[in-house]
């Protein structure tokens, strides 16, 4: 490992527990601990609890703070109250997507913490700066350990560690709550299809509550990197770089929800609608691999006379389905769910069938 590299308040606890560590966006994290399968049939099941320390934390505060977010995502950020967050985007000049975050509101029109990827932390505080409307932007993320605690039994564990009554806290919704006299968040988000949340705790502090969910809940799992992919993918929840980026527009990518050009103007509408109003040319889908094999971001999908119609982004053996699932770039002609494809895996065609997504659901 190289000596910059980072390490999270977590660190020590999942090396003591035999994670098997990689670096992954700057930091030194756990690819997997008890093995990719078995983490996340446990958070299907029972509990897990994912280090995220990694993530992005960007203050936005000031009495033009909600200018600047008006300005600089797609969402309608003036829609929010206090204790809600939002999904949204960064939008760039040619309508495409900076990365995609959360915006958490502390207090409207005031004060908001986005919470952003890992490897876009000190990309997006450069675009926030350079496209600020007045407001005061800070990058906290060496202030915050954060943790997400996922699965059927999450709330039960959130509830016995923090005291809290969580179960009445929404979906998109968080709350405050003290630990170890330091403000902490609790918010009803997470990135697995799952029930649960994700905690932002002051970076000191941050092992500690990690290890008294490990010490408290006896079904809490941690769950490394490779068991959230996993999760993500049946969800068809993007991934910054790989299903979305720079180049690519939230409509075809099947994010326009968030995209609210009625709020007023902001970076990049204009392109971003414009491609709407055109007709996209191709759209995000899920395929469902018939044939054997695995199909990796990048490999190509054609039509049956060989017409090549667009490419992985994503691709795993779904471990609750028993299958290969992808999601993949196809020409919107031939996007409509039932179709039958061919994926170039290796040397080889294998038919798919692109199906309607979340590939799985609870239940």
């Amino acid at each position: 490992m190289s000596e910059d590299i980072k390490k999270t308040p977590m660190f020590n606890s999942h090396v003591e527990r035999g994670g098997k560590m990689v670096a992954f966006a700057g930091w030194e994290m756990p690819v997997t601990f008890e093995g990719i399968k078995q983490e996340h049939s446990h958070v299907r099941t029972k509990l897990g609890l994912f280090d995220v320390s990694h993530m992005g934390e960007i203050r936005v505060r000031g009495r033009d703070s909600l200018k600047t977010l008006q300005w600089t995502t797609t969402n309608d950020v003036s829609k929010l109250e206090e204790g809600q967050a939002q999904y949204t985007l960064f939008p760039n000049e040619k309508g495409g997507v900076v990365d995609d975050l959360i915006v958490y509101c502390i207090k409207p029109g005031e004060d908001y913490l986005l919470c952003v990827n890992a490897a876009n932390t000190d990309k997006d505080f450069k675009y926030l700066t350079e496209n600020n409307r007045g407001a005061v932007i800070e990058n906290e993320s060496s202030q915050w350990g954060q943790m997400a605690i996922q699965g059927p039994e999450a709330i039960e564990a959130i509830e016995k560690v923090t005291g809290t009554k969580f179960s009445d806290c929404p979906s998109f919704n968080f709350v405050s709550w003290t630990y170890k006299d330091q403000q902490c968040y609790i918010a009803r988000t997470g990135y697995t299809g799952e029930d649960g949340a994700e905690i932002f705790v002051p970076w000191e502090i941050a092992g500690d509550l990690w290890k008294e969910f490990l010490e408290t809940c006896p079904e809490a799992m941690p769950i490394g990197l490779g068991a959230r992919d996993t999760l993500r993918t049946e969800m068809r929840y993007p991934l910054y770089g790989q299903d979305i980026s720079d180049e690519t527009n939230p409509y075809e990518s099947g994010l326009g929800w968030v995209v609210k050009p009625d709020k007023g103007d902001f970076l990049g509408k204009s392109e971003m609608v414009a491609l709407k109003e055109k007709g996209i040319k191709r759209k995000l889908v899920g395929l469902s691999i018939e044939g054997r094999g695995i199909a990796r971001a990048g490999y190509k999908v054609f039509s049956f006379d060989n017409e090549e119609l667009g490419n992985i982004t994503s691709g795993t053996l779904s471990p609750s389905l028993n299958k290969a699932i992808a999601i993949a770039y196809i020409s919107k002609a031939q996007a409509e769910v039932g179709a039958k494809v061919q994926v170039q895996i290796h040397n080889k065609m294998v038919e798919a069938e692109i199906v309607k997504t979340p590939f799985y659901k609870k239940g």
